[in-house]
């Protein structure tokens, strides 16, 4: 694998690109469309995603680009890019400033390099593999928190677990110190910061996850699929992330006595 520190300059690039789009439309009444999934999309995701597309073609047209909003572009590469314009959009479209623009870098499937960047409260999450991961160029780290019940527990929406998942999500809100709601990626970089203690999630894309792996784990974080495997690009999505490794082997441990039960 290459030096980073190049990528990670063109990341912070994307980032930089995205903000002033992302502010423009924050807070007007921008129409929303809603896509085949149900979930709403605006121009604003669109435009964000088209204007990091234009800056990676240009600057690095070898790579590969996933982008939630413009599909694949040269997914088979060595290096490929991963982004979510606004994850949050119905935060977004709600004026509430928890959405997030993700930009993560894979290197043969592995996420390497992570951004986590709000633009309206100018707060920008960076993870690169192998660094101390740092908000707005401080090091930050997870606190310490042995166990479930010890633990505040952040998830988007308890709905979204069905069937035997809702058996999961039901043990651990139950079982946790403090259940949390709504905040979605943002929720990461809290872990991040040592401000919460896991995030439990189900049916993620790559686009939802990738950027945040090296965030959480150069924290000193663990995040990991629900049977305790690392993440990559192709992972399914249903994932956990946490600040300490004792806690993130509980939730695990109860995700599937849950299941099983």
């Amino acid at each position: 694998m290459e030096n980073l520190d190049p990528f990670l300059e063109i990341a912070h690039k994307l980032a930089d690109a995205a903000r002033p789009v992302v502010r423009k439309y924050y807070r007007t009444p921008v129409a929303v469309d809603v896509k085949a999934d149900d979930s709403p999309v605006t121009i604003a995701d669109r435009e964000v995603e088209r204007t990091m597309r234009d800056i990676l073609n240009a600057e690095l047209p070898d790579h590969g680009i996933l982008g939630e909003e413009h599909g694949r572009e040269n997914t088979d590469a060595e290096y490929v890019w991963v982004l979510d314009p606004i994850d949050g959009t119905k935060s977004f479209i709600s004026g509430k400033p928890s959405f997030a623009t993700l930009i993560a870098l894979c290197h043969k499937g592995t996420p390497v390099l992570g951004i986590i960047d709000q633009a309206i409260t100018d707060e920008r999450w960076v993870g690169v593999m192998g660094q101390a991961s740092t908000m707005n160029g401080v090091e930050i780290s997870a606190r310490e928190c042995e166990d479930l019940k010890s633990a505040t527990f952040f998830t988007t929406a308890p709905e979204l677990f069905k069937g035997d998942a809702a058996k999961a999500y039901q043990a651990i809100s139950k079982n946790c110190r403090v259940p949390m709601y709504g905040v979605d990626a943002y929720a990461y970089g809290l872990t991040a910061l040592g401000l919460a203690d896991t995030v439990v999630e189900i049916g993620l894309q790559a686009y939802d996850f990738c950027a945040l792996v090296p965030v959480v784990e150069g924290a000193g974080g663990v995040m990991t699929d629900w049977a305790g495997k690392p993440l990559d690009i192709d992972s399914a999505g249903d994932v956990v992330a946490s600040g300490d490794a004792r806690c993130h082997q509980d939730v695990l441990a109860t995700i599937k006595a849950a299941m099983m039960a």
